[in-house]
């Protein structure tokens, strides 16, 4: 019998901003596919930084430009259906960013949505259950917020 594969390594971005009102926000963009609402992800780039890749990847599918941390906030899995239709395991590596500003033109705006969300709202409209669960605790886990209020305070 075969061992499985360990999971593909993925980044993404976990962009977020706090509205007028002081209440954390967090950006998502639709899948090119399906249309879900997922964070702004992709492959780790050769000569990178795995947050410097999160954070190229935030610019070219939300048009996200802002600070990003070199901590992980935390990781979840999903099966990414390949071009081919096989299915891959990937383990994501989530990187918070504050968002300074969006762009009104960006490279994939022909084939993504973006929109600001509660975590809690957010949490509801992924398919991940590991990400769900991130997205629920960002703005009551004290590590994450310690995480965003330095790269705020920094910014």
């Amino acid at each position: 019998m075969s061992k499985p594969m360990p999971p593909v390594e993925q980044i993404a971005a976990l962009p977020v901003r706090w509205d007028k009102t002081g209440k954390l926000r967090i950006l998502m963009v639709t899948s090119r596919d399906r249309g879900r609402w997922v964070m702004p992800k992709g492959w780790q780039m050769d000569g990178k930084k795995p947050w410097r890749a999160a954070e190229i990847e935030a610019l070219e599918e939300a048009g996200a430009i802002g600070f990003i941390s070199d901590t992980p906030i935390g990781h979840y899995h999903y099966n990414k259906r390949m071009d081919d239709g096989t299915n891959t395991h990937c383990r994501v590596t989530l990187y918070p960013m504050v968002v300074e500003k969006l762009k009104r033109r960006w490279k994939e705006r022909e084939q993504r949505k973006r929109h600001w969300f509660s975590p809690k709202k957010a949490a509801k409209l992924v398919e991940e259950p590991e990400l769900s669960e991130l997205l629920r605790d960002v703005a009551d886990n004290r590590k994450t917020i310690t995480i965003i209020e330095d790269m705020r305070k920094s910014a």
